[in-house]
């Protein structure tokens, strides 16, 4: 049984987190049936809450519940994955632009020394550090932006590519070209030049989604 032990959001709502978490990484694959009275062992819940999250997943088209078949794990199909790579390239871009005119001392050093990190961690062979640095680099970028409503649509956004990311960070080629793309961004913020920013990040962003979709392929 799963213990729930924020009492802070609601059952439905810590059910509906942990499956699409699941989901994102991968835990859960498509085509997996989830089926209601499972779950209830799982999180010791009602089916009410359980019923919610379903619904709320299904909304999100993360499942897909029929009358025969229950709930089915849907997941993030390729269609979904083009989208949402082709809105960060924009959204992405516009957070370079405008973290390079709003980045603080300290923030410049924290992505320089992610960057400097990276480049460690590729030499290492350490994919799961290389992965975290990658999203802190992101990270840092977006808080950078100074808009709080960009930092939380991205944030969204590359949390829902979570199982697609590691995919792609797990091609040697695509990791080692990643690293170098994050140091031109890196280069570009710290001199200033927004322009530049935003297309290297822009690039950077398409350039991940060609190397997913060769993977798919």
């Amino acid at each position: 049984m799963v213990t729930v032990e924020n009492s802070a959001i609601s059952l439905e709502e810590q059910i509906y987190l942990q499956i699409e978490e699941d989901i994102l990484s991968g835990k859960l694959g498509r085509g997996e049936q989830l089926r209601e009275q499972a779950l209830c062992s799982v999180y010791g819940a009602s089916r009410t809450p359980i019923r919610g999250a379903l619904h709320r997943l299904a909304e999100a088209g993360l499942v897909e519940i029929s009358a025969n078949r229950g709930a089915t794990v849907v997941g993030i199909d390729k269609d979904t994955l083009v989208d949402t790579y082709k809105i960060r390239m924009r959204l992405e871009g516009l957070a370079s632009q405008m973290a390079s005119l709003k980045m603080t001392e300290k923030e410049k050093t924290e992505l320089s020394e992610c960057v400097e990190l990276s480049e460690f961690y590729l030499h290492k062979k350490d994919a799961e550090k290389l992965r975290e640095q990658d999203t802190l680099f992101h990270k840092i970028i977006y808080e950078a932006s100074g808009s709080k409503l960009l930092c939380k649509i991205l944030t969204d956004l590359h949390r829902k590519v979570k199982l697609y990311r590691k995919i792609s960070l797990s091609n040697p080629e695509r990791i080692e070209n990643s690293i170098k793309e994050h140091r031109e961004i890196l280069n570009a913020i710290l001199s200033g030049n927004a322009d530049l920013s935003e297309k290297l990040t822009f690039l950077h962003v398409e350039n991940a989604l060609k190397s997913m979709i060769e993977k798919e392929d």
